[in-house]
């Protein structure tokens, strides 16, 4: 049986499975974990998801997946229901028992009520019998990525770090009782620094994040509009913020 298409067509696969990518934090640096053993669902599936902005992590047992669901932090996990070693189910409830409320996705072949009440008592946000529709899937992990800290965090105007706080509504920053006014470039890219304080951030999703797809900036405009946020944002005698990693890109904090 296939994973894609109508459950009366399980043949159909995505063709082009190409969207705009969003210009927006949220989707650009969400982080997804996919938990299962059918590499012609994974491979293809982390693939869209790859090309829509997410991180994606792929396991395909579920020992190594609940390892990595408990070493990092991801925005939503996804599983299959029948695994090796340890299933979905179990998975599940694990992690709900030790406190963890990363919102749960299963993708299953089990379809009969019974089988649904069952995953959302072990503590699943929702639940997607295959073959499923890629737009159906898309639209629940947009759904279930809403109730991620992380999202709020983005989509909140006022922001503080350190001894930073920026409004981005109003395009300004403070820093010891200075104001500082900011173009519109400028929040964009202070606002990424700061709902991803002490991660690296490559040229290329900094890029990503500040233009779409039709755009093409020149090459340079990164550096540039680097060295005119640090000049207003970290004063003489001011502990700086942004640090570059050499050939990578830019990590934002206090060292």
């Amino acid at each position: 049986m296939g994973i894609w298409g109508d459950r009366g067509d399980s043949t159909k696969k995505p063709q082009n499975p190409k969207t705009p990518k969003p210009n927006t934090i949220f989707f650009t640096f969400m982080k997804i974990l996919i938990v299962d053993d059918e590499k012609e669902l994974t491979e293809p599936l982390e693939q869209i998801l790859a090309q829509e902005g997410y991180e994606v992590d792929i396991a395909d047992n579920g020992r190594t997946g609940l390892e990595l669901a408990q070493e990092n932090n991801y925005d939503l996990l996804i599983l299959d229901w029948m695994l090796p070693q340890q299933s979905g189910l179990q998975i599940c409830q694990y992690l709900r028992n030790q406190g963890d409320t990363t919102p749960v996705l299963f993708l299953t072949a089990k379809d009969t009520i019974d089988d649904r009440v069952a995953g959302l008592d072990a503590g699943a946000d929702d639940y997607l019998v295959k073959p499923f529709q890629l737009r159906e899937l898309l639209a629940r992990v947009r759904a279930l990525l809403r109730r991620s800290p992380n999202f709020e965090a983005s989509n909140s105007s006022k922001l503080k770090s350190a001894d930073l706080e920026l409004d981005s509504e109003n395009q300004v920053a403070y820093r010891h009782g200075r104001t500082i006014s900011l173009s519109a470039k400028e929040v964009q890219l202070l606002t990424l620094f700061m709902t991803h304080p002490g991660q690296l951030l490559t040229h290329e999703q900094i890029y990503q994040h500040l233009w779409s797809e039709g755009e093409q900036p020149n090459s340079n405009v990164v550096p540039a509009l680097m060295r005119l946020l640090r000049r207003k944002i970290e004063a003489p005698g001011e502990t700086p913020l942004i640090n570059t990693v050499y050939g990578k890109g830019y990590r934002f904090g206090e060292n």
